[in-house]
């Protein structure tokens, strides 16, 4: 899940005083300070360009420097932090797939340093006319187009399997890291029923699904806008791909962490990856209506973690600006477990959590 985050730990050190970079461990730095020196000799880059480009929730941040063919980017992913092994082997993937990934230039695996191609200063986010929902469709579309190109790629024991075991490790942050740390919530032993119970048809309707790569993070922030008209958007943010439900990706880019549109127009780019992966040949049935139960059961697997994982960051991580979109997340749970009876136990527990009160609408004006 990226943002783009401001640094959270001031220290000393930089590369230059026109664009600072602060370092929490000097030595780290330090290496990093070396590392680049040999490296823009190497490809060509100009040190004393080097600016933060962003951060994001994980404990990855990007730099943006100049070069002689262009600007790059810098990652900094300490190795204690973070395994990069999976950016450089999904990155290959998507490469031979025809999509427009960053290419690996220059990697210091001990370190956690690398340097890639640039796809952009624009994410498909920062363009979107947020009032227009219409006017986003072409952009949707060549979404929709990456989506199925990555998804056509697809092959079993390339990525990890997105499991039962992940499936329902991703569902129990919710309510132990939204419902009780968050909330606060006590779970009794009938809430632990309904959220087993709850959980048990998610995922088995979730399994149920046909099995391609997933970005597992397919969404606007993570898409680049294209730099000239008629090139592809990019793709970031790539590195927790698995080999799971076709129904994912299009569940994140049409009801997104971010941003919120009217069911009409997620009907409609729906319909549309429908149709066109069908025609691909892609398994996604002959039957829509059938196709958007999966994809909405598949979007409250996500809703779900996702709340979960909010809350962790800001209890754990010290991230407070990501629990602000929790409500758009606490919609979608309610919206689709308000359409399903299997999920009306999960709706009457997600209501208790947030105080809300439905109207009794056949006691009303009820004498007493």
């Amino acid at each position: 899940m990226s943002d783009a985050l401001p640094l959270q730990t001031p220290a000393p050190g930089s590369l230059s005083a026109a664009h600072p970079i602060l370092w929490a461990d000097p030595q780290r730095g330090q290496r990093f300070t070396q590392w680049l020196a040999a490296t823009a000799a190497a490809q060509g880059l100009q040190a004393d360009s080097l600016r933060l480009a962003s951060a994001d929730a994980s404990f990855r941040r990007y730099f943006r420097i100049d070069a002689a063919a262009g600007s790059r980017i810098i990652m900094d992913a300490p190795p204690d932090r973070e395994n990069c092994q999976p950016f450089v082997k999904v990155a290959q993937l998507m490469h031979s797939a025809g999509l427009h990934a960053p290419e690996v230039l220059a990697w210091d695996e001990p370190n956690g340093f690398m340097l890639l191609t640039d796809l952009g200063g624009q994410t498909m986010m920062q363009v979107i006319d947020k009032t227009n929902p219409q006017a986003n469709l072409p952009l949707y579309l060549q979404a929709v187009d990456a989506l199925i190109t990555w998804q056509l790629a697809s092959k079993p024991d390339v990525l990890p399997p997105y499991d039962e075991a992940l499936l329902r490790r991703e569902l129990e942050l919710f309510p132990d890291w939204y419902l009780v740390q968050h909330k606060g919530l006590v779970i009794d032993d009938a809430m632990r029923f309904t959220l087993d119970n709850t959980f048990e048809q998610i995922i088995a309707t979730n399994l149920a699904q046909p099995s391609v790569f997933v970005h597992r993070d397919f969404m606007p922030r993570n898409l680049m806008a294209p730099t000239v008209p008629g090139a592809p958007l990019g793709l970031l943010d790539f590195q927790d791909a698995v080999y799971g439900p076709i129904t994912y990706d299009i569940a994140s880019l049409m009801r997104d962490a971010f941003l919120s549109w009217d069911e009409d127009f997620c009907l409609d780019v729906t319909v549309r990856y429908w149709d066109k992966a069908r025609k691909a040949g892609l398994p996604v049935g002959d039957d829509f209506g059938e196709f958007y139960r999966g994809v909405e059961w598949m979007g409250l697997q996500r809703h779900l973690k996702v709340a979960g994982i909010f809350a962790r960051l800001t209890l754990r991580d010290g991230k407070p600006q990501y629990l602000a979109d929790t409500p758009r997340f606490i919609h979608y749970i309610r919206s689709t477990c308000a359409r399903y009876r299997e999920l009306k136990p999960l709706l009457r527990l997600v209501d208790k959590a947030e105080g809300i009160v439905e109207p009794d609408i056949f006691g009303f004006g009820r004498q007493a």
